[in-house]
């Protein structure tokens, strides 16, 4: 047989007939793919990873990355709740784990995951208010992986995060958000420095209380804050009478009525 066909010349065709056999039948794949196999067009299941050796022209084939996949939400024009119009963008991460359902259960997979999160990207955007859509990012992260991972399980595919990157407002909307935080910064201030006021009112007063109950407190006091006002430049004291001299009025006093009532008893 061999003479025979080397007599014909038709050894060389059937070595290479025989090398692209081998060629199409012999597959290596890597570990992070799988390979979907429909034999005659039924689902034979998923080879891989390594050496695969399938049957050509019978067997088609798909290559699933098992990989995470960034996903770039595009950015959509958002209605929220409180009816500002803004324009919200996110990032999706999700991989694929079952690539049998993967490859049959949806028609091109990371497109329909793609449109599924710009749709749902726009319903919870829009079920939010604006200081929601700003503030709370996280739980409406958590809002919208928990639909796309509901609505993508039969896919076979896994989201493991959601992130809102971007949320562009109007500029006018800026401007009075602007406003509107100064407002209440300012507030606050107000409501602290009162809050302060009434705390030190009620100190001053507790020390007034205890310097009036003590004789010579407020003599102590002054001698006290004179070193302060004099270690400051320009600063000049002045005494329009003798500190000592203001012991002398209860005195007077009651010598006074001393007097009175002796003159009234004598009458």
């Amino acid at each position: 047989m061999l003479d025979l066909l080397l007599s014909q010349g038709l050894i060389i065709p059937i070595i290479v007939v025989i090398f692209f056999f081998l060629t199409a039948a012999i597959k290596i794949v890597p570990e992070y793919q799988r390979l979907v196999v429909f034999r005659l067009g039924r689902l034979i299941g998923e080879k891989g990873p390594g050496f695969v050796l399938v049957i050509p022209i019978v067997d088609r084939l798909f290559r699933v990355s098992l990989r995470i996949i960034t996903l770039d939400v595009p950015s959509q024009e958002v209605i929220t709740r409180d009816n500002v119009t803004t324009n919200v963008n996110a990032v999706v991460y999700y991989r694929v784990v079952d690539p049998n359902r993967a490859i049959n259960n949806v028609e091109e997979y990371r497109m329909a995951t793609a449109q599924f999160a710009q749709t749902t990207l726009r319903s919870v955007a829009g079920q939010a208010e604006l200081d929601e859509l700003l503030s709370e990012r996280e739980k409406l992260n958590k809002q919208i992986q928990s639909i796309l991972d509901e609505a993508t399980d039969p896919w076979g595919i896994k989201v493991t995060a959601v992130e809102i990157k971007d949320v562009v407002i109007p500029e006018s909307m800026q401007k009075a958000i602007s406003r509107q935080a100064t407002a209440e910064r300012e507030r606050r201030a107000v409501i602290v420095q009162a809050e302060g006021e009434k705390q030190a009112a009620g100190k001053i007063a507790e020390a007034a209380k205890i310097l009036n109950s003590e004789e010579g407190g407020f003599y102590v006091r002054l001698l006290r804050t004179l070193p302060e006002i004099a270690g400051q430049q320009g600063s000049i004291i002045a005494f329009p009478l003798p500190i000592e001299l203001k012991h002398l009025f209860p005195v007077a006093m009651v010598e006074g009525d001393k007097e009175k009532e002796k003159k009234e008893s004598e009458e």
